[in-house]
């Protein structure tokens, strides 16, 4: 087993259980005859804070010390300590976690999809949608929320901040995480993430489920494209 260990293996594994976990929340709360189902908006945000903290630490289990789980953050970091070396190879890492994550999500609630009629509720559980579909406010939404989880992160793990205690640092960024989804993603969802919206989409659009409905590809590239640009702008202020 020890030869799985390696940066690479961490970042997939890492964002594989993070995926799990948390469309595996949204998918309890929305899908028909799940136990969980209509348990609402804090449980999901509370689920995702969760699956953060999970996915951080099997990814630094299993050989990524950077645990970015996001290409977002791995690009803000990279501006932030002027080395691209890790982009390729994390990026394709969480893009793969992120789809083995989703698919594992159908086979978890494999007999639920037949139950659902709810096209929307089903592409919801894969990827993020706005509540108000207007481009520039949807942008500026993801753009804005990815600005302040890398803030967030650069205050928690930044080399002036006090000394935190083993693992208190990743408990930190759940918090961060869930108040980014209490206070703003009733706007988007907060993908905040490129891989996390992307790869589960791409699931979808690819498994044969039941109703499933479009897959909103004119809607895709906001939850792509924003974060990434919200990220690096907030390095590039952070470095000046």
């Amino acid at each position: 087993m020890s030869h799985l260990i390696s940066p690479f293996f961490g970042e997939f594994l890492g964002t594989l259980i993070l995926i799990l976990l948390g469309d595996g929340v949204v998918a309890g709360v929305l899908l028909e005859k799940s136990k969980s189902k209509d348990s609402g908006w804090i449980v999901i945000t509370a689920g995702w804070a969760f699956a953060v903290v999970m996915g951080v630490f099997t990814a630094k289990a299993f050989g990524s010390t950077d645990a970015h789980l996001n290409p977002a953050v791995t690009l803000g970091f990279a501006i932030l300590d002027s080395d691209f070396s890790k982009i390729f190879s994390y990026f394709i890492a969480q893009f793969l976690g992120a789809f083995c994550g989703a698919i594992l999500v159908y086979l978890h609630f494999l007999p639920h999809w037949k139950e659902s009629n709810n096209s929307n509720s089903i592409l919801a559980i894969f990827s993020t949608e706005p509540a108000i579909f207007h481009k520039v406010s949807n942008f500026f939404s993801e753009f804005l929320g990815t600005f302040v989880l890398l803030l967030g992160l650069y205050s928690i793990f930044h080399k002036g901040t006090p000394d935190l205690q083993p693992h208190l640092g990743t408990f930190l960024v759940g918090i961060l995480v869930w108040s980014l989804g209490l206070s703003m993603g009733g706007t988007t969802g907060y993908a905040i993430n490129p891989a996390r919206d992307l790869a589960p989409r791409l699931v979808h659009f690819l498994l044969p489920i039941p109703g499933k409905g479009s897959s909103n590809w004119q809607y895709a590239w906001i939850p792509v494209l924003a974060p990434l640009c919200g990220s690096a702008f907030a390095a590039f202020l952070i470095k000046l």
